[in-house]
C-alpha cells in the first residue's frame, strides 16, 4: 500500500542509524567513479518504472535528474537506498568498485549512502539528539572508538545545526514531530551534515519550500560540497539549481534518461518544459541503453 511504502523510509532508516548509520566512510578523491549505473531495469507491483537508466557519478560532482511526474526520479533514489518494493529486473548498479544490489539498507548506510526524503514523515518519542547521538556512537563502538557523552555530541550537533541555520530548540524534539515543512527539510540536510555520506541522494528537497527556506536548504548543500562527495539532486523545477550549480543535467522521460546535459539544460527546460525533448537517448550520455 501507499501508506506502507511511505512508511519505510523512516522504519528501517531508524533502525539502519542504530546500526551504524553513521559511517565516516573512507574519502574518495575528485574523478574517481562513485556511482555507476548500467541499464537498469525496475518493476514495481508488476509494473515497469525503470526501462534502462544509464548514469555515472564521479567523486566531487553534483547531478541534477528532472522530469516530469510519473518519470520515475522517485523509484530511482528509493531503489538506491534498497527500498524493498521495487524488484530489478536487469541491471547494474556499482558503488565504490560494489555490487550496490546485493548490499542492505544497512551496509548501504554503513558505506556512506544517503537520501534525503521527499516526504519526511514523523518519528514520535524520539528526539533529533539521541537519534543522531545513538547514531554516531554505534559507529565509534564499532571502530573501537570511545563514545562521545551528551555534552560532547551536543558541541557537535550544535556546530552542524548552523549549516542549515537551525534553531537549538530543535535538538529536542521528537523527530519532525510538530515540524513545518521547511522544518522537516531542514531536519534532512542536517542529518546529512551529521552522517557526512560519500553518496547524498536527495529527492525533491526543493518541494513545497518558499525562496527563503529553498536558500538556506541550497546553503547547507553547497556547504557540504566537496571533492571527495557526490551529490544527486531529483528536482521537478530548474529553481533549485539557481543556487546548487550542478555539473551535469539529466532528463528522465518515460523511466529513461532521455537527455543529458550542462546547467544550461535546466534553463531550456525551465523555459520550454518538456515536450520538446526528444525521447531519443542523447549520445553524449554515459552509456549505450
Amino acid at each position: 500500500s501507499t501508506r506502507k511504502r511511505t512508511l519505510f523510509p523512516y522504519t528501517t532508516l531508524f533502525r539502519s542509524l542504530l546500526r551504524c548509520f553513521l559511517g565516516f566512510p573512507q574519502r574518495r578523491r575528485r574523478g574517481e567513479e562513485m556511482l555507476e549505473i548500467k541499464n537498469l531495469h525496475v518493476n514495481i507491483e508488476g509494473k515497469e518504472i525503470l526501462k534502462g537508466i544509464d548514469l555515472a557519478i564521479q567523486a566531487g560532482e553534483v547531478h541534477a535528474v528532472m522530469g516530469p511526474n510519473g518519470s520515475g526520479k522517485s523509484t530511482l533514489t528509493r531503489v538506491l537506498a534498497g527500498h524493498p518494493s521495487y524488484q530489478i529486473m536487469k541491471g547494474t548498479v556499482t558503488y565504490e568498485g560494489k555490487d550496490l544490489l546485493r548490499m542492505s539498507v544497512e551496509d548501504r548506510a554503513r558505506a556512506g549512502v544517503f537520501l534525503a526524503f521527499q516526504y519526511p514523515i514523523d518519528i514520535p518519542g524520539v528526539n533529533n539528539a539521541y537519534f543522531l547521538r545513538s547514531a554516531l556512537n554505534e559507529i565509534r563502538k564499532s571502530r573501537g572508538l570511545e563514545e562521545l557523552d551528551a555534552m560532547d555530541f551536543l558541541t557537535v550537533l550544535k556546530e552542524k545545526m548552523k549549516i542549515v541555520e537551525m534553531d537549538e530548540k530543535f535538538i529536542s524534539r521528537p523527530v519532525n514531530e510538530g515540524f513545518s515543512g521547511g522544518e522537516k527539510k531542514r531536519n534532512e540536510i542536517l542529518q546529512m551534515a551529521v552522517l557526512e555520506p560519500n553518496l547524498a541522494v536527495l529527492d525533491e528537497t526543493d518541494s513545497g519550500l518558499d525562496i527563503d527556506a529553498l536558500r538556506v536548504i541550497a546553503g547547507g548543500v553547497n556547504k557540504m560540497r566537496n571533492r571527495s562527495r557526490a551529490i544527486l539532486l531529483v528536482t521537478h523545477y530548474q529553481r533549485l539549481l539557481n543556487y546548487i550549480e550542478p555539473d551535469k543535467v539529466h532528463v528522465l522521460m518515460g523511466g529513461k534518461i532521455v537527455l543529458s546535459g550542462g546547467k544550461d539544460l535546466a534553463l531550456q527546460l525551465e523555459e520550454k518544459g518538456y515536450e520538446w525533448v526528444s525521447p531519443v537517448r542523447d549520445p553524449s550520455s554515459a552509456f549505450d541503453a
